[in-house]
Order: structure tokens, then C-alpha cells, then sequence
């Protein structure tokens, strides 16, 4: 949804997010699973515009959190504007 793709700002924030869970999460894609906890290894799926991902959580304790990273990627990360998606 965001134009600029999956960049450092959207990564931190999924971080800051995944940072809170009792166990791991993770992103992936169709050839890599990155640590959602960890900006870098966000940024090495190359997330661009389109591209769909999978969360995944070790505990179900942590599934809310995965819905807020789903919301969080709704949003655009808060930066779409002007109906731009």
C-alpha cells in the first residue's frame, strides 16, 4: 500500500512493535523470513510497493501485536495521503 515500499521508518516501526512480544515474530515473503524485532533484518526482504508478506507469531499470546502490524501496514505507516495506495 505505501508508495515508497517497506523502507527504514515502516521497518522500525514494525520493530518497535514486534520488540513487545512475549516470543518471536516474524515477516516473510515467499524466499526469506526476517525477525520482526529487527530493522535490518526487515529491510533485507526488500519490501517493495505490492509485494505481500506473511506475519507469523510463536505465541498466541502475541497475536494482537500482530494485528497491530497488520493495521500498521493498512495505514500506509502513516504515510499515504491524498488516497494514494
Amino acid at each position: 500500500m505505501n508508495p515508497l515500499g517497506l523502507h527504514a521508518r515502516p521497518a522500525a516501526m514494525i520493530a518497535k512493535i514486534a520488540r513487545t512480544a512475549e516470543k518471536s515474530i516474524w515477516l516473510g515473503d515467499e524466499n526469506h523470513k526476517a525477525d520482526a524485532a529487527s530493522v535490518i533484518d526487515i529491510l533485507s526482504i526488500s519490501g517493495t510497493k505490492g509485494k505481500v508478506f506473511v506475519l507469523e507469531a510463536e505465541s498466541e499470546n502475541d497475536l494482537p501485536l500482530l494485528e497491530a502490524i497488520v493495521a500498521a501496514f493498512e495505514n500506509g505507516f502513516g504515510e499515504v495521503t491524498n488516497g494514494q495506495s
